[in-house]
């Protein structure tokens, strides 16, 4: 049985190897964020405008959702307009013209001012040279969101390994040990040992590892007020699921390609059947990446609508319903977040484990021998 400590020493490895991918795959897919737009003089005169004007603002809760779910340039913290306080992020671009160009993306003013002939639209950094293309790697919101999920990571589990080597394996868990061992053991014993099973569910507790546990603490701090929603966003979700797309098939043995290619059924359905199957290689990491996107983006949404009703109805009287039912989801959402993180990991651990099963003469699983090899440990 593989110990505590070489899983934590593995995990180290896996997390290292899957944010650099991570961070490769997310940083040139950025979501548009809407604008605040001027308005024109056919609205000015429209009725109600001048009630705005007189202090009775309108909030635009769309706007103020799409702010918290979508990636943007800087990390908005509050406010509106000029007077919005936010947090500058790193400006990377690179073009044909230009070559490399590091800046603050606080010269753009939210998107008021333009700084080297660049500016921002929706999010988007735009050249006033018509000609010149623009490649963005920008350290975004969302990629901030990761590396830091990514230091606490390490910090958390580089901490624990080492208390392991200095207390061992037979002493009883002190500290963060004993919040995160039972997570760990559930991952290893519960997801990937009865979905993978066999002798080399080992070698993928790592990786399995690593995942339940990015999901989990991206999850929480996405619902945190001033947090990024970064499982909400889908070119992470998408990375994820490329990931496990690659080793599930990387991985897949004799029997799992056979079926793939020459699937137990009569030779006159083939025709049908392999098309099938091999699209089913990729609608599987495709479920993966939009139930996790949609789960997450969808509570979001729902929580700043509820509260939204306050002032879309301009009145206290609104809370009456909206606090007890955005309390309620909110709540709902802490459930959510730790539930799309088993999912997730456990349907991985099942696509994992369909891929390397051991089977007999007849293409049927091996269970009795697992047993007998288990009972054997």
């Amino acid at each position: 049985m593989l110990s505590k400590i070489n899983i934590f020493k593995h995990n180290k490895v896996a997390l290292y190897a899957i944010f650099v991918w991570f961070s490769f795959s997310s940083l040139s897919v950025m979501a548009s964020e809407p604008q605040e737009m001027e308005p024109t003089t056919a609205e000015q005169h429209a009725p109600g405008h001048g009630a705005e004007a007189d202090g009775e603002k309108s909030v635009d809760i769309t706007k103020v959702a799409f702010e918290h779910i979508l990636d943007s340039h800087s990390w908005h913290l509050w406010g509106e307009g000029h007077d919005a306080v936010a947090i500058p992020l790193p400006v990377i671009i690179y073009s044909n013209t230009n070559g490399l160009k590091i800046f603050s993306s606080a010269k753009f003013e939210h998107g008021h001012a333009s700084y080297e002939g660049y500016s921002l639209e929706e999010e988007h950094i735009v050249s006033e040279n018509p000609a010149e293309t623009i490649y963005d790697f920008s350290i975004t919101k969302n990629v901030a969101q990761m590396l830091i999920s990514m230091l606490v990571l390490f910090m958390i589990f580089i901490s624990i390994a080492n208390a392991y080597k200095k207390q061992g394996v037979t002493t009883a868990p002190k500290g963060k040990q004993s919040f995160f061992e039972p997570l760990i053991l559930f991952v290893r014993d519960d997801i990937a040992k009865n979905n993978i099973g066999g002798h080399n569910y080992e070698r993928f507790v790592p990786y399995l590892l690593t995942v339940f546990f990015l999901i989990l603490i991206n999850n929480v701090f996405g619902m945190l007020p001033i947090g990024a929603n970064l499982t909400g966003n889908i070119a992470f979700t998408m990375a994820l699921s490329v990931v496990t797309l690659i080793v599930t098939n990387v991985n897949g043995n004799g029997h799992y390609w056979h079926h793939i290619f020459m699937p137990p059924a009569p030779k006159a359905l083939w025709l049908i059947l392999i098309p099938i199957e091999i699209v089913g290689i990729f609608t599987k990491p495709f479920a993966l990446m939009i139930r996790l996107f949609a789960n997450m983006t969808a509570g979001h949404i729902i929580i700043i609508s509820l509260v939204g009703l306050i002032f879309v109805f301009k009145t206290v009287v609104a809370s009456v319903v909206a606090v007890p039912f955005a309390l309620f989801i909110d709540v709902l959402e802490c459930l959510v977040a730790v539930l799309q993180a088993y999912i997730f990991t456990m349907l991985t651990a099942l696509f994992i484990g369909t891929a390397c099963a051991d089977h007999n003469g007849d293409g049927v699983h091996n269970e009795d021998d697992e047993k007998l090899e288990t009972a054997h440990h």
